[in-house]
């Protein structure tokens, strides 16, 4: 009798475990998530955000202040500084800082790029012609100065959902948190280093000296 329940017990046990590798191997099954090849089910595949498809700066363009489409390919091999700006902020004065960043390392493959916000305290309330005229004037701007945009929230430019997506701020949160934020980008595209508004140009200077001599 124990013997006959045993085998009951192991064809019963058996059924289940061909049932179960049968829906296995059905092609449209669920849990046939990859082939024998190893290949992703393509009715799986994972939707990735805008900032994730990106792996350097090189995927996007932006409009300049004169209203110019730009690559930020064409800076492909240069050091790079991205700063999102305001004519307003008691960080404006850090404008002479970058500018002699700028004239200092220039000759080395060093570009920065200056994006205007409105977005904090409203400091950046001027049009473009207003923001270029103050940034010449004031400060002897020369470096390149881009249309003002959004750097949070749902119309935030792809360019800056990229640069916080991949280096993170204080308390380890991506968003932008005032004027004069910075990233460090290398000559390959990528994102090494983010500075926060308080840091001024020149505490980066050695950075910046470091990466334009490699």
């Amino acid at each position: 009798m124990l013997r006959s329940k045993t085998n009951v017990l192991l064809t019963v046990i058996g059924l289940a475990c061909s049932t179960a590798l049968g829906l296995y191997l059905l092609p449209g099954s669920a849990v046939n998530a990859e082939s024998a090849a190893g290949k992703p089910d393509p009715k799986r595949a994972v939707v990735k955000k805008e900032s994730d498809v990106a792996d350097t700066v090189y995927e996007f363009k932006a409009k300049t202040l004169d209203g110019q489409d730009k690559s930020l390919s064409d800076y492909r091999g240069k050091v790079l500084l991205i700063v999102n700006t305001a004519s307003k902020c008691g960080f404006t004065p850090q404008y002479e800082g970058l500018e002699k960043l700028y004239k200092d390392n220039k000759s080395k493959g060093f570009e920065i790029l200056g994006f205007p916000c409105n977005q904090f305290g409203a400091q950046e309330p001027g049009d473009a012609a207003e923001i270029g005229a103050f940034c010449k004037k004031n400060y002897g701007v020369d470096f390149q100065m881009f249309e003002k945009v959004d750097v949070n929230g749902e119309k935030a430019h792809p360019l800056w959902k990229f640069l916080q997506s991949e280096k993170r701020g204080a308390f380890n949160t991506e968003s932008i948190k005032w004027n004069f934020t910075k990233f460090l980008v290398d000559r390959n595209g990528v994102v090494q280093k983010r500075y926060a508004p308080n840091v001024k140009p020149e505490d980066i200077a050695a950075d910046i000296k470091k990466m334009v001599d490699k």
